[in-house]
């Protein structure tokens, strides 16, 4: 009974991260506003959500080649463009760094997106949301095949967490929030809404700061223990006769 129990609530607190996704946007953060972001998605939907290739055939146009020159097109220096299958799906996946996510929202790489890194009293604000485009192309809404699975918003902050505007499973590890929904509701307009309050010193920097700080302070005691010792010894040289 025990060692069910046991796997049982292992699988309860796994679950989150064994999800897959139909189509996710991953983002890595840093406190100047620049980072990194991966997309992956079934080419049906990102011709749905991004406009990228024939909505007639997306299969076949939403390749590896237009999704490069849509993101350079958008200021971004792509890493790596892949085509994967999972299930026996294609699956176009890019990978890409920008020097402002403030800058991403609206690109032709990211139609279906808003976003915005601000400074406030020494925090940082998160604000944005994802939509698909009311222009967006009609890829067959209402195909079974085209509705399934769930879509992902995700973000690796830089830095300690304070808040958050109804993350699907809160902080997790630390500084990753995520925002989810089905794939049919997206189709249908469905809007993600996400927020998160944060610390305007990286995770890194805090603790460079603090490793210095105790290394600084070991010093000084010591320093300190040192003089007191030469200070006695002193002392007790004095006094003999």
């Amino acid at each position: 009974m025990v060692p069910r129990l046991a796997v049982g609530l292992l699988l309860l607190i796994t679950l989150p991260g064994c999800l897959t996704y139909e189509y996710e946007h991953e983002f890595w953060l840093r406190v100047d506003g620049s980072g990194a972001v991966n997309v992956t998605g079934r080419p049906a939907l990102w011709t749905a959500f991004k406009a990228l290739g024939d909505p007639g055939d997306p299969d076949g146009t939403a390749t590896r080649e237009a999704a490069r020159e849509l993101f350079e097109r958008s200021g971004l220096r792509v890493k790596r463009v892949t085509l994967t299958r999972r299930g026996g799906q294609p699956y176009l996946f890019v990978s890409a760094e920008f020097s402002d996510v403030s800058r991403l929202s609206y690109t032709p790489a990211f139609p279906d997106l808003r976003v915005a890194l601000q400074g406030d009293d020494g925090r940082l604000r998160l604000e944005g949301g994802w939509q698909r485009p009311l222009d967006a192309p009609d890829i067959g809404v209402d195909s079974a095949r085209n509705r399934e699975g769930l879509m992902a918003i995700r973000f690796h902050l830089p830095s300690k967490v304070y808040g958050h505007r109804n993350a699907a499973d809160g902080v997790e590890r630390g500084n990753i929030l995520g925002w989810r929904q089905d794939v049919g509701t997206a189709l249908d307009g469905g809007r993600i809404d996400f927020g998160a309050v944060m610390d305007d010193r990286s995770i890194l920097f805090s603790t460079v700061v603090l490793f210095a700080g105790a290394v600084i302070l070991a010093a000084v005691l010591l320093a300190l223990a040192l003089w007191a010792v030469a200070r006695r010894g002193r002392r007790d040289l004095e006094d003999r006769p």
